[in-house]
């Protein structure tokens, strides 16, 4: 499910608080994302405990339900982890695509374990979060782009992450802001 649908523009996102749950990503010190990660995932792990009917139940059509959401939270951990390794590793690395709709259809989000997905969405967020904690000094500059060529320095590819946990969050229990 697109975050704001009609902005082509994905940098906003760094300039701007989202219109949508107000999180101001341009006030994030990079060093400030794996903290977030981390609170982000405790509440994830607290949704996941509400009744199995409240976290399969979608609220609208163009809304998924907490569960996908969390499927998807969990998803974008492990990319990241993925994407933020080569940023490190490779100079300028280009990402292969991810369709994240058709991930959640391929893997059937609605139709997990929700403490399953619990305990993978907990250690992702954690592993990512230990990652960017290791990120130091000039490793911040480091580049990586996009398959759509939109490039990356690490500070704002963490920056540009952190948004989409606490955005999905806000999906869910309408509380703005980090």
């Amino acid at each position: 499910m697109p975050i704001v649908p009609d902005d082509k523009d994905w940098t906003w996102v760094l300039r701007r608080p989202c219109p949508e749950c107000g999180f101001d990503a341009s006030a994030l010190a990079p060093e400030g994302v794996a903290p977030l990660l981390r609170a982000n995932a405790s509440d994830w792990v607290r949704i996941l405990q509400r009744p199995d009917e409240e976290l399969r139940r979608r609220p609208a059509d163009d809304h998924w339900a907490p569960l996908e959401y969390a499927c998807h939270v969990r998803d974008v951990c492990l990319l990241f982890r993925t994407r933020l390794e080569l940023m490190l590793r490779e100079d300028d690395p280009l990402y292969p695509n991810w369709d994240q709709d058709a991930t959640a259809v391929e893997e059937r989000y609605g139709e997990q374990d929700p403490a399953a997905v619990s305990a993978q969405l907990r250690v992702a967020a954690d592993e990512l979060a230990s990652a960017f904690e290791g990120v130091t000094g000039a490793q911040w500059e480091r580049r990586g782009r996009r398959s759509d060529g939109a490039g990356f320095s690490v500070a704002g590819f963490g920056r540009y992450f952190i948004h989409d946990p606490v955005h999905h969050l806000y999906d869910v229990t309408g509380r703005r802001g980090a």
